[in-house]
């Protein structure tokens, strides 16, 4: 009896050894909206857009509207986050006035965070899933985040140059969420002579799309995954993108 039992134990552990990792489940709502790359809305004949002085906000003015089912702490985050851009570029934002023919629609409603990338000459949806303040599409960077994509930048791990800095581990990303990791050349992305940027607001999380908790954006640089995905703050590079886009004086 105490040999059968002890081969059960063995049995068990042996069992628990092998088995596969437990699946992870991605929550970030900037890449749970199903958009391109997680919570980009892209016009289909968007193939040359960031480099096309047409899909800039004319006259450097940004035009938005909070709408009025978001309380006045949420209204006030976004506020802050829109003057840290404002503070850091020549962009002006205004508040859009009921003639306003083009603007950016900011909304609180299910489903994520996502964005239309860059002017599209009419009302564009830039859609904050309510969350408490600092907390999913309501954390500071992820709310400039974005706002860099109605701006009209894509992610930083979708540059051409991107695989000189990290590699992709297909291996660890979900079963087709891999289109979320393609890159566009530079006929479509521009760098705009700035260096990778590894503390981008606008890069993936080192474990984005991770199916098994491993990471899906490995970097090349030791400790970067430290910063990948931070969103706190617009990085110095992505100031100065933004103000080179943008043709602002201002860089850091």
């Amino acid at each position: 009896m105490r040999q059968c039992l002890i081969i059960s134990l063995i049995l068990l552990l042996s069992n628990d050894i092998c088995a596969a990792p437990a699946a992870r489940t991605e929550v970030d709502p900037e890449l749970t909206a199903g958009y391109r790359e997680g919570d980009m809305i892209i016009s289909p004949v968007q193939r040359n857009g960031l480099r096309a002085d047409s899909y800039r906000w004319p006259d450097q003015i940004v035009y938005y509207y909070i709408n009025s089912n978001i309380d006045r702490a949420h209204r006030e985050q976004i506020l802050i986050a829109l003057n840290k851009i404002e503070v850091s570029s020549c962009l002006s934002f205004r508040e859009a006035s009921k003639d306003q023919k083009y603007y950016v629609n900011i909304t609180s409603e299910p489903g994520g965070c996502f964005t239309a990338v860059g002017f599209q000459n009419r009302v564009q949806q830039m859609n904050l899933q309510y969350y408490p303040l600092d907390e999913g599409c309501f954390r500071m960077g992820t709310i400039m985040h974005e706002m860099l994509h109605a701006l009209g930048f894509y992610h930083q791990q979708s540059s051409a140059d991107r695989d000189k800095y990290v590699r992709i581990a297909v291996e660890n990303i979900q079963e087709g969420k891999e289109h979320n990791f393609e890159k566009f050349d530079d006929i479509i992305v521009d760098n705009f002579d700035q260096e990778y940027d590894y503390g981008s607001v606008l890069h993936y999380s080192p474990y984005g799309f991770s199916k098994n908790g491993e990471m899906t954006i490995v970097p090349f640089k030791a400790g970067a995954e430290q910063i990948m995905g931070q969103r706190q703050q617009m990085s110095d590079r992505d100031i100065n993108k933004l103000n080179i886009m943008y043709k602002c004086p201002r860089q850091v």
